[in-house]
């Protein structure tokens, strides 16, 4: 049986093997390969003023956090990112791997150099299954953040609810469960041994366009491991922070996360606004992940990057005396910049990368 830590690693691997797109292969212009966005942001492409002419790629560093090393718009990545043709799987980036800033027709390239083979020293790079995460190529961001978010269930799908197991009942009678108890539990289990998070389902998230329904927040109870299957399953509930009780949902800890992506700019104008904010936090700073209300129909993907502006608030005008105050909104303030790791038909998930100021609900975001 693989432990959590072991389930882990294989699914880091999964994002790593593919993290980039091959760049072109020939010494034709890179902007011929580009689609129309990208062409536009190409000609506009800054580097990081204090940028370094090579870096050395260490354990613990992420793609955004390498592009920003080198750009003033890390979602510029892929403007100056070179796939080396002679480089065996040049999208993949590896610690030890050096990185070296070059210019090719007048554009700024990054171009790849592996690093030295590790000890033992005949394994190939290949997208694989390692036997180390410390191996592992670097992600765009920090995985063990929105690992956690995903595995607890802070947000749950409209179709999500009705399929996700449910608690039944508890053992001896109790009216609510907490560590130490077991739980009833129907509805399709994994198998024995299979860790669970056992998550309340809380308040709507709703579109403040039209009103509609997208989802649920979730509240986290507690973990639970499967001790025997059936029809109702048992699951030993192993910790929590509040009470479990009857109709508590189920999420798998065994991790999906998000397909390979690298960061760039939206392929289309996309508006939008922050509808939650997880952990039960009123500010928001980095790396705290925010839903908002546009997705896949809207043309978002994982990876795109959006800047968050501050809504204006409503001041009363009362500069004159004796003059009747007038409500007047203030201008929008840039808060801070967030990048989308997962994509639903009309919402999305995203890691706040930047915060420049406070960022709360109902903030605007849209392209950077």
């Amino acid at each position: 049986m693989k432990t959590p830590r072991s389930l882990l690693a294989v699914a880091l691997m999964g994002i790593s093997a593919s993290l980039l797109a091959p760049g072109p292969a020939s010494a034709a212009p890179a902007s011929a390969a580009l689609p129309v966005a990208a062409q536009a942001a190409s000609s506009a492409t800054e580097l990081n003023p204090a940028h370094p002419e090579s870096y050395t790629v260490k354990r613990g560093d992420t793609l955004w956090g390498i592009s920003s090393m080198f750009l003033r718009d890390p979602w510029h990545w892929p403007q100056i990112w070179y796939a080396n043709p002679q480089v065996e799987n040049p999208h993949l980036i590896y610690p030890g791997d050096v990185l070296t800033l070059i210019y090719i027709d007048g554009q700024p390239r990054l171009q790849l150099q592996r690093g030295p083979v590790q000890a033992g020293g005949t394994e190939k790079l290949s997208p694989r299954v390692r036997e180390s995460g410390l191996d592992s190529a670097i992600p765009a961001i920090p995985l063990d953040v929105i690992g956690a978010f995903l595995s607890r269930g802070s947000v749950l799908q409209k179709d999500e609810i009705g399929k996700a197991p449910y608690v039944v009942s508890i053992r001896d009678r109790h009216l609510i469960g907490a560590a130490g108890n077991e739980l009833y539990v129907r509805g399709e289990l994994d198998g024995v041994d299979h860790g669970y998070s056992v998550v309340k389902v809380g308040r709507p998230l709703v579109d403040p366009d039209d009103g509609a329904t997208l989802g649920y927040e979730g509240i986290y109870v507690g973990a639970g491991i499967v001790r025997r299957m059936g029809d109702p399953s048992t699951v030993f509930l192993t910790d929590s922070t509040r009470e479990a009780a009857e109709g508590d949902r189920l999420i798998s800890q065994q991790l999906s996360l998000p397909a390979a992506f690298a960061p760039s700019a939206p392929a289309r104008e996309v508006e939008g606004a922050i509808i939650a904010v997880m952990d039960g936090v009123s500010l928001v700073g980095q790396y705290q992940v925010i839903v908002i209300n546009r997705g896949s129909r809207h043309g978002l993907e994982p990876g795109n990057v959006l800047e968050v502006r501050q809504a204006g608030r409503k001041v009363n005008d009362a500069s004159k005396p004796g003059r009747i105050s007038r409500n007047v909104t203030l201008p929008e303030e840039s808060a801070g910049i967030a990048m989308v790791f997962r994509s639903y038909d009309r919402m999305s998930y995203a890691l706040v990368m930047r915060a420049t100021s406070e960022i709360h609900v109902q903030d605007v975001v849209r392209n950077p």
